[in-house]
């Protein structure tokens, strides 16, 4: 882990981060960070900078204890996952340093539809990919903890994961009674993170396809206007089918019951890993009607 640079408390373009980050532009946020694009002047080519705020952390310590759950992520290897390239602590403060993503986030696409789905094959596509992420992230005993739109970009035949084991370092870092904030997205996380467990495999393949639902039908497939409304319909025993979301839709066969099955509110009948997700893809992509 990179060593601890001395605490400034402004964070703006043109601040160096461990005197080798060059902030540039703040161009993603969320509610507990904002990224920025940056430069890496040691390899004189753009990353990401993504910070977390002070008030996030009791201290350095917890800062630090944040930090020290992405050791494990800068080992890591995958075409599908941006590559984690340093953690930085700056008083309370901690930074993750990853590879820039390309593309359009899966949110832009989804935002740019309006409510329409996108084509089957290419939402098969994007799956296959995620599923591959995924395979990578959990041999290596890892967990991404929120996968969602924003967290995937696509760039052509690319499609990248962003955000990866930030749910989760959070959930370790912080103490039990902070975690309720701390379940993921509530439209994409699976019943038992809203029970307090914390974010695992299971939980990842839950959200991809919550993901591959929005993507197929243009609408998420557990409505609500609040927490406690999005809880109550993931309860539900049997996961809606695509009509029942868009009315207008046609049944999408074989697709449609790869998709629905991630979705189920007992786990049992869910897949067990992220390889029985891309496996049940393939075979529709390698001819099941779509």
């Amino acid at each position: 882990m990179t060593e601890p640079a001395p605490f400034a408390d402004a964070l703006a373009p043109g601040r160096v981060v461990a005197d080798r980050f060059e902030l540039k532009s703040p161009w993603r946020q969320g509610g507990l960070s904002v990224a920025f694009e940056a430069h890496d002047r040691e390899r004189d080519e753009p990353c990401e900078v993504q910070s977390f705020s002070a008030g996030l952390f009791e201290g350095e310590d917890q800062a630090r204890a944040f930090a020290a759950t992405f050791e494990p992520w800068m080992a890591l290897r995958s075409e599908r996952v941006a590559r984690v390239r340093a953690v930085v602590v700056e008083g309370p403060n901690a930074f993750v340093v990853t590879d820039l993503a390309t593309g359009r986030s899966l949110r832009q696409f989804l935002d740019e539809a309006a409510g329409e789905p996108l084509a089957p094959a290419r939402v098969v596509e994007i799956g296959l990919a995620l599923a591959r992420g995924l395979e990578d992230l959990h041999a290596a005993g890892l967990v991404h903890g929120d996968v969602k739109p924003t967290s995937v970009y696509v760039d052509g035949p690319n499609v990248m994961l962003v955000d990866g084991g930030t749910t989760p370092s959070l959930w370790t870092a912080k103490d039990l009674g902070e975690r309720t904030a701390l379940i993921g997205t509530p439209y994409y996380a699976p019943i038992e993170q809203f029970g307090g467990e914390a974010p695992g495999p299971a939980s990842d393949i839950y959200n991809v396809c919550t993901l591959l639902f929005e993507l197929a039908t243009g609408v998420q497939p557990f409505a609500g206007r609040s927490f406690l409304e999005v809880f109550q319909s993931k309860l539900a025993p049997e996961p809606p089918t695509f009509a029942q979301r868009a009315p207008k839709l046609a049944s999408r066969g074989a697709f449609e019951e790869v998709v629905r099955r991630g979705l189920y509110a007992d786990a049992n009948r869910r897949y067990r890993t992220a390889r029985e997700l891309r496996a049940a893809l393939e075979t529709v992509a390698g001819g099941a009607r779509v």
